[in-house]
Order: C-alpha cells, then structure tokens, then sequence
C-alpha cells in the first residue's frame, strides 16, 4: 500500500492532468517507453484512452526498447504514432556521416527535435514524463507550462510527475504491475537513442551516461527560438 506522501503524489498528478484536461484542444503524449513515460500514458488514458502515444523513431534505438514499444502497444492497446524524420538513418550517414560523433547535436535536431517539434503543431496540449530529479536542466521543471514553438504557437506542456522521486516512479509501476523495459536491469537509468546510451556517470544525475557526458539534453524540451 502507497505511503501517505505517495498518495498525496499520485493525487497531485491526477490533479495536473485532469487541469490541463480543462483546457481546449488536442492532446497528446510523448514517450520514449521508459517507466515514467509509462505512468504518465497510464494516468492519461485514464481521461483519454486512445490518446496518440508520440515515440520518436530515430531509427538508433536499442532492439530492446523497440520490442518493448510493440510489446506495450500490444498489451495496452496503445494508439502509438511513429515520428519519423525527414531521411532514414542510411540516407542521414551516407549525406553526413555519423553525425552522432561528430556532431550529436545537429544528429539530435535532425532526427529528434525537429520531427517532434513538426508533430506538435498538430496539438496544444502536450504531455510529458520529465521529472525535476532526473537532471539539473530540469531542477525547476513546472507541472504545468506554456511552450512557444517558432511558428509562434503556443502548447500547454503538462509534466505531471514533475515531483515524483525515482523510489516513487518504481514503486508506482511495481503496484501497477507496469512491466519496465529491460535495459534497466543492466545497469541503464536513462534510455536514449543507443551510440548515444551509456550508464551512468554521476549516479546522482540519471542523465549523466547520455552524449558521453558532453550534453544532457538532446533539445525537445528546450522552446524554439520565435
């Protein structure tokens, strides 16, 4: 049974979603399939049940969370919608290289932050599984903010575990009995695309193993430039 503390977070969540429910407009939610993802699809289905599941399909994740992807899709019924980037990923290496080495950046806006910012002229309403905990860039990470993108729309970006700590995201799924993907049980704490994967670095930042430690965002949560 979930402490008091635990019980007052997952009330605090519902609550954010069902605010930012009020709002008019389109809803969506993004997931990379890792376990707050999870939850945060769970509780907005809960409203929502065939809410568009946004996942990012760069075309260098690990086999596993792909398996996991249709897995989950399967099990939950989810209405998963593959975002893809302009080139595949031989047509990107043959034009450019490995970008990921030489310019993780650029391979970053290319196959993740401008796809998913284009997908997201589509809502207005856009749910996320960011956590203040999971990296300094996100140490005052709102539940609730506003999200200009260039074209100068503005989205209701919705993270509602905002506050939630690790023990709570793991004890959540373990009552739930949300299956977690397993590159957690190898050591992993935070999954990206898989050159750019590593464990990490700082045990006290979840993100340190990304990019070799050289960056922890890859730019989807940083607003476009107006």
């Amino acid at each position: 049974m979930s402490t008091t503390i635990e019980a007052t977070k997952l009330d605090e969540a519902r609550e954010t979603i069902e605010e930012a429910l009020r709002a008019p407009g389109r809803v969506c939610v993004t997931c990379s399939f890792q376990t707050e993802d999870m939850i945060v699809v769970e509780l907005v289905r809960e409203h929502l049940p065939d809410v568009p599941v946004l996942f990012l399909e760069t075309g260098y994740h690990f086999a596993e969370v792909y398996r996991y992807r249709d897995e989950m899709r399967t099990r939950y019924g989810l209405n998963v919608v593959n975002v893809l980037p302009k080139q595949t990923v031989a047509e990107q290496e043959a034009a450019r290289g490995l970008l990921y080495q030489s310019r993780p950046d650029e391979c970053c806006k290319l196959r993740k932050v401008g796809p998913l910012f284009e997908a997201l002229q589509g809502y207005e309403i856009w749910f996320t599984g960011l956590r203040r905990v999971q990296s300094p860039t996100r140490a005052n990470l709102q539940p609730i903010d506003k999200f200009p993108l260039a074209s100068g729309k503005q989205l209701l970006k919705v993270s509602p575990l905002a506050a939630w700590t690790d023990k709570e995201v793991w004890q959540y799924a373990r009552e739930r009995d949300i299956p977690v993907l397993s590159l957690y049980n190898d050591g992993y704490t935070s999954i990206g695309c898989k050159p750019c994967t590593a464990k990490p670095l700082d045990e006290n930042n979840l993100r340190s193993g990304r990019w070799g430690g050289r960056k922890l965002e890859c730019g989807i949560h940083i607003a476009e430039r107006i």
